[in-house]
């Protein structure tokens, strides 16, 4: 009788193993054979105010409404982590999360290892410096030493413009680090997301610093959330980030976090 126990114990215990070891993603019921509430992992680094940062432990932001609502309206719900941006990218690709959002600017390069979705959000590099420095433009960069966060576009843009090469240019792991060496005087500017820097520079007047829009330096870009290679979720994803603009949910995030009307004209010709 205890041999007989032991192994339905361990048939059990087996089936249940089974059943969890079912990849990222948690259900909570079936519905039609369609799963009820279904748990994205997704993954950001929160160091990007005012689109993803931490408040009070907490990650927050336009990036975490925004994803929130593209997420409901697919039929999922999602539990966002903080694991840093280079991290962010290595769980991706092996497929330990479902999903990346984090300000992640949808380009030919990481095309080849990753997918995107269809653009969310319209965003270009531009140059943040103390009100007195003689830098008016991109141009003036040169010779300047330059700080960026590691692995952005910003970082990009500045080596195209002055070498990879450049001794000048300070990377950092975030934007954060990258503010606080100008702040210091360890560097003569910023090159950053022109949301990041306004933002920084509207809460935080007495810094002195400003920002210096060049469009002919830098081009327009665009983000997207971050998929698998393969995935099977960014169809549903493209389909509720495109709904989520024609029923106003959108515009009230977008609302929400920079106060004024989102302009979807570039961002819609991109879908």
């Amino acid at each position: 009788m205890k041999k007989l126990k032991l192994v339905l114990t361990m048939v059990t215990a087996a089936f249940v193993l089974l059943l969890t070891a079912c990849g990222t993603s948690e259900t909570s019921g079936e519905n039609g054979g369609k799963s009820e509430e279904k748990t994205l992992r997704v993954v950001t680094d929160a160091a990007y105010a005012p689109f993803e940062y931490l408040d009070k432990g907490e990650v927050t932001g336009f990036s975490v409404d925004f994803i929130n609502a593209v997420a409901k309206q697919a039929g999922y719900k999602v539990k966002i982590e903080n694991v840093g941006w280079d991290p962010l990218f290595v769980e991706i690709e092996g497929k330990t999360a479902d999903l990346a959002i984090s300000s992640i600017t949808i380009n030919d390069k990481r095309k080849k290892t990753y997918d995107f979705t269809v653009p969310y959000f319209l965003s270009t590099n531009k140059i943040m410096v103390p009100k007195e420095s003689p830098i008016k433009s991109a141009g003036d960069l040169k010779g300047k030493t330059v700080a960026v966060q590691n692995g952005t576009t910003g970082q990009e843009a500045v080596e195209k413009m002055f070498g990879a090469e450049n001794k000048n240019l300070k990377k950092f792991e975030n934007n954060n680090l990258a503010i606080m060496e100008l702040k210091s005087g360890g560097a003569d500017a910023v090159v950053a997301d022109n949301t990041v820097v306004e933002e920084y520079v509207k809460n935080n007047p007495k810094d002195n610093l400003v920002v210096i829009e060049d469009t002919n330096a830098f081009e327009k870009e665009f983000y997207g959330v971050l998929f698998p290679k393969g995935s099977k979720l960014r169809g549903e994803f493209d389909k509720a980030i495109k709904e989520i603009m024609e029923n106003g949910e959108y515009a009230k995030v977008y609302k929400k976090w920079f106060n004024i009307e989102p302009d979807l004209t570039d961002i819609k010709a991109q879908q």
